[in-house]
């Protein structure tokens, strides 16, 4: 009976630093570089060592495949870390570029484009790029302008929030236009968003200001004192 085999576990390289410093620098001669720029010139590495050494630094190999390599002194702790440090800041400023894509025929109805266009503008409030495209079937193909004239009509009724960054353009059988977002495009919704919070924070109403509104006061109802109710004789007056 052939043994099961065991599911193949794909890992993740480990990156690992093959940068030479100190004792792994194994060439013969380097060309030394002090640690604030100086050109020292040709040096065996047993003397550019004791020389980082004496400086409390490290010799690291900066440029293997020169002849002879260079090697400069420095703090390679603290290079790694500022290097980290960079490539961190980096990644956070990097800004993630969502496209979001809507097709068409060329032969669509009214109400089909005003639901594409909802979904276009949609994706553009949400800062997306959006890439639209026209498919071709059959002899559609040798209208190709009629899918042109489509995707410009609908660029022209979303301009307010989105910008054509790729013009139609005929790939095969489809034609492609990229729109990317304007500045204004999510204006309108953060604004909505915002009026509708303070709608539900607002204050309502006090109640006697609704009833008044909503019917007559109660004194009008009841009449006004003294007044006699009908059929009823009227009160003789107080004696002194």
């Amino acid at each position: 009976m052939r043994p099961r085999r065991r599911p193949f576990e794909h890992q993740r390289p480990v990156n690992r630093d093959t940068t030479r410093i100190n004792d792994n620098i194994r060439v013969p001669r380097v060309r030394l570089i002090d640690d604030d720029g100086a050109q020292l010139g040709i040096k065996t590495t047993d003397e550019a060592r004791e020389y980082a050494y004496g400086k409390n630094l490290d010799l690291v190999e900066v440029a293997a495949q020169a002849d002879p390599p260079v090697a400069k002194i420095m703090d390679y702790g603290k290079f790694k870390y500022a290097e980290e440090q960079k490539a961190k800041q980096a990644r956070k400023h990097q800004s993630q570029i969502h496209v979001k894509e809507i097709k068409l025929r060329p032969k669509i109805g009214i109400h089909d484009y005003n639901t594409k266009k909802g979904h276009v503008e949609r994706f553009l409030n949400q800062r997306a790029k959006v890439k639209v495209t026209i498919m071709f079937r059959g002899r559609e193909t040798t209208h190709p302008e009629r899918g042109r004239d489509l995707l410009l009509r609908l660029a022209d009724d979303v301009k307010e929030i989105g910008a054509i960054e790729s013009q139609p353009l005929l790939d095969g059988r489809n034609m492609v236009m990229v729109l990317g977002p304007t500045k204004n495009a999510g204006v309108r919704r953060d604004a909505e968003d915002q009026d509708t919070q303070l709608s539900q924070e607002a204050v309502p109403g006090d109640r006697g200001g609704q009833d008044h509104a909503l019917g007559a006061a109660p004194d009008d109802a009841a009449g006004s004192p003294g007044e006699a109710e009908p059929g009823e004789p009227e009160a003789a007056p107080a004696r002194r």
